[in-house]
Formats: structure tokens, sequence, C-alpha cells
């Protein structure tokens, strides 16, 4: 693909978002932040994910390629990593396994938040800290925290630039 068709499908990404995202008022805000079109999907893994049409008209996707995991608070993952972690691993492992990356972004979310516990959760600071770059060493899934109001643009962010660099590796970049 020349520069200009991988432009081109970038201008006609679709964000994919999983049918276990509830419709709030919060969804439809992130959702309206992103400059692109979005549509509702059975996800295998995560939360977002996104596809394309490529100038031969076929669809691009990456939902068996990238993914995102969302969680609205430091204390959602700190559930994810306690009496859901087996389970939460085991989506992982698989997702990974098949050659897929994921991430992960949590809302209402920053280290200073992280490290004064301010969470509501019991788990310790360092245990979730510790968590959290375990799954990055062990899954190669980078944690990003954000506020709610900027999520949607980091996860369409994310979605975007993994998407051009894929375009760019699956079908080559040509300079023309």
């Amino acid at each position: 693909m020349t520069i200009p068709e991988i432009e081109k499908a970038l201008e006609k990404m679709t964000v994919l978002y999983d049918t276990r995202e509830q419709d709030t008022a919060a969804l439809r805000k992130r959702l309206a932040a992103m400059p692109c079109g979005a549509r509702r999907e059975k996800l295998d893994s995560g939360d977002y994910s996104c596809e394309t049409v490529l100038p031969n008209g076929t669809t691009y996707s990456l939902k068996s390629k990238f993914a995102i995991e969302r969680k609205m608070s430091l204390g959602e993952i700190c559930g994810n990593f306690c009496s859901g972690r087996s389970r939460f691993r085991r989506e992982f492992e698989r997702f990974t396994n098949n050659g897929g990356k994921i991430c992960i972004v949590i809302e209402n979310a920053d280290f200073g938040r992280l490290r004064a516990h301010k969470y509501n959760s019991q788990m310790l600071p360092k245990a979730l800290e510790a968590s959290l770059h375990s799954f990055y060493a062990e899954f190669d899934a980078p944690s990003y925290f954000c506020g709610q109001n900027e999520s949607g643009l980091l996860i369409y962010y994310l979605l975007y630039y993994q998407l051009r660099e894929r375009l760019k590796k699956d079908f080559g970049e040509v300079t023309k």
C-alpha cells in the first residue's frame, strides 16, 4: 500500500466496542470523543478494537490482533487481579498466545492515586503496581492511566496508531 492508501484506510477506521460495554452516558461520551465511527460488536477479548476498509474494498480487522481492556477505576482492576485473577489471566493468555497484543486503559487513575491507595479495594498499592508490571512483563500488556474525560481519545489514538503500524507491516509502506 502507498502512504496515501494507508492514510485513506486510516480515515475509514471504525472503532469496535464489545457488547458487554454498558450503554451509559460515560460510554456515549467516550465514543463521541473519537473522531471516527464506532460499532457495537462481540469481541472475544478486550473491550475495544478496530477495523477499516482497504482500497480494494475488503475489511481489515484488528479484532484478533489488538485489543484494549478498559477499566473504569483502580478498584475495578484490583478486582480483576484479586478475586478474578485466574479468569483475567486466561483471557490474556488466550489472546496473546494466538498472536494478539492487548493493553489496559484504567480511567480515573494515575500513579499518585495508586501509590496513595486512593481507590476502593483492600489490595495494597505495592501489590497492585506489581500486578500491573507483571502483566506487562508476561503479556507485553502496558497499562495506561487517564481521566474519564480523556479515555475516548486515548482509546482512539491507541487503536489508530496500532492500525497504522499493522497496515505498514502487513501490506508494506511504499513512498509513492
